[in-house]
């Protein structure tokens, strides 16, 4: 299964998220991230200097597992919030211009990912009921 229209659209509208990695001694790292989303895959990275990050250090160590949450906030009043949950498996390094220009990024290949209320409703009984997907890998 890959995302829906909607949920595809609001990663590409969205390339903002937090990115949290796994480190050698098991313990999480996050990070916020530019986010882009080419249909498939997503990518995070940049620049030269991003494979001295501990993001790209975790991955390069064999702790390819990530997490990754792109949502945002609505409104307060009344009280609106979306967003997507993915996990996945990172790869890098990889040179390409992506959004943040030419650089070494890092793909990331979903595996499972949550959504919710992208519709953006007020909060009420229903508003939290995400949608799960599992992803070909």
């Amino acid at each position: 299964m890959a995302f829906t229209g909607d949920e595809a659209a609001y990663l590409r509208e969205h390339p903002m998220g937090r990115l949290a990695t796994v480190a050698g001694d098991g313990g999480p790292d996050v990070v916020p991230v530019a986010v882009e989303f080419d249909g498939t895959h997503l990518w995070v990275g940049g620049g030269s200097t991003v494979v001295r990050t501990r993001k790209f250090r975790n991955v390069a160590a064999g702790n390819d597992r990530v997490a990754l949450v792109v949502d945002d906030m609505v409104s307060f009043d009344p009280f609106v919030a979306r967003g997507i949950r993915i996990y996945g498996r990172a790869e890098q390094p990889f040179e390409r211009v992506g959004m943040a220009g030419p650089g070494t990024y890092m793909r990331i290949t979903p595996t499972v990912s949550w959504s919710w209320n992208l519709a953006g409703e007020p909060v009420g009984e229903t508003w939290y009921e995400p949608r799960r997907t599992v992803h070909g890998c």
